[in-house]
């Protein structure tokens, strides 16, 4: 449910009167967390301690597009503080420290050590929370970030009867990547072997007061100078702050730490406020919601912010692959289209960072790094671009946007029939730049993808090369990308070009249409050059045109009959990217040969959708949320699904899974225009 900001009152004065009764810490935090954000913790499970530097096996939590990050420390560790730091922009991430804001807490009268006792703790929208109390006291330690350089641990000691009490914080690094410390007045610096990158960590109290500062081998020690003299039920804060520098010339901004959480509490209340909106057909509110928030947390999980050679913010496919910290160019376009939902600044700066590498020929590079010098230029993507931006323009109405992005997304469409239309038909082809085959599959997406097997190189120009196969996918996408422009430049008022751009494609809407449409089989496939015969796969491409509101009505039927054949794409967890019965089907290791890859399924029930086909979408996105194994409980998002189970593999925490949950989500009933009239929009 949703809480109203009466409910809420009524909610926290409840919350407090259990308080009092003795129900604990847990319901007085779901009360001190907003109202609308109190449904939304614990989504994913944050526990966890690294067995060695590059452990990656537990969640990890990353907020305002940090590069380092925090966990709940292991369930049934006792002592205080979090796991941590893990610096995702060191060696393609490291954990550098085992613990860090343990506090340890003495009598000041007797000077001898209180026991805290562990008494709960949350992973929150936007926070990890844990609580204790001691003899006199209660104790709440609360990590957020105040912005991307910045993990602040707010400790608030209550007493429930008058104490003096001294204390520090201590913290664990670990040796990764020639790890050392150093002093820097009061504030304990590591510093990383062969990089500029460093860590800063410092101690404040709310009410001022100097402290102090301890090495101790891999261990260190920060103080309050002089003892907190408590009254009953009196409360004092103290923050400690943990600032990841990239590069040492930088200069991160000063902030005020208490003023920090409020902010945090506001944009996190701006993420989830249109949660409630979120719905799917015969799933039940509280899931629908609950997936959403999620997949927003997820997300914004994988925020990073701009650093060294990219200079805009983005999201990263997963931190919890170590090959996967820059921003790749297709999943980018997923990103942002479902960001322009409730982070749109954030969505046009994902688009942002990889239009600052276009080339002069119109060009963008598959994907970008911390350092410039591994982007890979070999190929680009899919051309998603377009529909991203048009997604952040129906989101914001943002028409200076539209301007800003117009004249780059021309020239990279242009790019794709310049560099990629091998017999000037009309037709593009997945290629590469260096004539490699490996490229050229990388470029559609689908690496390893069986309708690829057979194909070979053709040079088109000097840096360009096609496969021989038109790939009915590409040409889906490019002609949905004409119409797009088309309404693009309506909004700038271009009114010559988006009369060009719905001809070009009214022109190739038949070459679409009669050449890689199969009747016999009832079935969309790639085409071979130069004889154009059908490359009879059955793959997730073959409801692109679908997708694209390019095909015929009686086309879409045909189609739509094999996308809810059980046998092939209406499995357990449906829309595989290889139909079941094929002989190359592999749905667990298969990678893109059958197991579910999310945008491609989401695209799947798009496609049912722009036909009229909405039951039967309903039904296939109810599996799709349903069926994901953990999904609907604390389970994360993974890079692709077994669909005969629906177990998740690869890649966890993965963004465009958690994006394309979002768009389903968000679309989750309603009937769009037919193919037909999609079409002429």
């Amino acid at each position: 449910m949703k809480y109203s900001r009466i409910g809420h009152h009524r909610f926290a004065a409840l919350a407090f009167a259990l308080a009092l009764a003795g129900w604990g810490h847990d319901v007085a935090l779901a009360a001190d967390v907003a109202g609308d954000q109190a449904p939304y913790l614990d989504l994913l499970d944050m526990h966890g301690s690294p067995k060695n530097a590059g452990d990656r096996s537990f969640n990890i939590f990353f907020d305002a597009g940090a590069w380092h990050g925090y966990s709940l420390p292991a369930a049934g560790e006792a002592s205080a503080g979090f796991t941590g730091p893990f610096v995702h922009s060191l060696a393609g991430g490291q954990w550098t420290g085992t613990r860090m804001a343990t506090l340890a807490l003495r009598d000041a009268v007797q000077h001898k050590a209180l026991a805290l006792s562990a008494t709960g703790g949350h992973a929150g929208p936007g926070f990890l929370e844990r609580s204790y109390t001691a003899p006199g006291l209660t104790v709440r330690q609360t990590l957020y970030f105040a912005d991307s350089w910045r993990a602040v641990v707010r400790t608030e000691i209550t007493a429930t009867e008058a104490r003096d009490v001294e204390l520090s914080f201590e913290g664990a690094t670990l040796a990764a990547h020639g790890s050392r410390l150093t002093m820097d007045g009061d504030n304990v610096v590591q510093a990383f072997a062969g990089s500029p990158s460093r860590l800063v960590t410092s101690l404040h109290a709310e009410a001022g007061g100097a402290t102090h500062a301890s090495i101790h081998g891999s261990r260190y020690q920060l103080d309050l100078s002089q003892p907190l003299h408590l009254s009953a039920g009196q409360t004092a804060s103290l923050f400690l702050d943990q600032t990841m520098v990239y590069d040492a010339n930088a200069q991160p901004p000063s902030v005020d730490d208490a003023a920090a959480w409020s902010a945090n509490r506001v944009r996190w209340d701006g993420y989830l406020k249109d949660v409630p909106a979120y719905h799917l057909q015969g799933v039940s509110d509280d899931v629908a919601r609950r997936v959403a928030a999620k997949a927003m947390v997820i997300l914004l999980g994988n925020w990073r912010a701009a650093r060294g050679d990219l200079h805009h913010d983005g999201v990263i496919p997963s931190y919890s692959n170590p090959d996967f910290n820059g921003f790749w160019a297709w999943d980018s376009w997923k990103h942002a289209a479902a960001l322009a939902q409730f982070a749109p600044e954030l969505a046009r700066d994902q688009m942002r960072a990889m239009f600052d590498y276009q080339a002069s020929d119109g060009m963008v590079p598959d994907c970008l790094y911390l350092d410039k010098a591994e982007n890979n230029w070999r190929d680009t993507k899919p051309p998603l671009a377009t529909w991203a931006t048009l997604a952040i323009y129906r989101a914001t109405g943002d028409r200076a946007f539209v301007a800003e992005m117009y004249d780059k997304l021309v020239r990279y469409h242009r790019w794709w029939f310049k560099a990629r239309d091998h017999d000037h038909d009309g037709l593009a082809e997945y290629g590469s730049t260096d004539g490699t085959r490996i490229a050229a599959a990388w470029e559609s997406g689908m690496d390893n993808a069986v309708r690829f097997d057979g194909a070979s190189m053709m040079r088109n120009g000097e840096g360009a090369w096609s496969l021989n196969q038109e790939s009915v996918d590409l040409n889906a996408y490019l002609y949905r990308e004409k119409l797009e422009l088309a309404e693009l430049a309506g909004v700038l008022g271009k009114a010559s070009d988006q009369s060009m751009w719905l001809k070009e494609a009214a022109d190739m809407k038949p070459l679409i249409q009669q050449r890689m449409f199969d009747a016999a089989a009832g079935y969309f496939f790639d085409i071979r050059l130069p004889g154009h015969e059908p490359v009879r796969v059955y793959g997730s491409e073959g409801w692109a045109p679908l997708w694209a509101g390019v095909a015929t009505p009686e086309q879409a039927k045909a189609v739509s009959r094999v996308m809810l054949d059980p046998n092939k794409f209406a499995t357990v967890m449906p829309f595989p990217t290889l139909a079941k019965d094929d002989p190359h089907f592999s749905p667990i290791k298969g990678y893109w040969r059958g197991p579910v890859w999310m945008d491609q399924a989401y695209f799947g029930v798009e496609a049912l959708r722009q036909y009229g086909f909405n039951r039967e979408a309903d039904d296939m996105a109810r599996r799709l949320v349903l069926n994901a194994q953990g999904l609907t409980g604390q389970g994360t998002t993974y890079e692709n699904y077994d669909p005969l189970t629906g177990h998740g593999y690869q890649s966890p925490n993965f963004s465009w899974s958690a994006a394309s949950y979002l768009m389903l989500l968000h679309d989750g009933g309603a009937a769009p225009a037919s193919g037909q009239a999609a079409a002429q929009r």
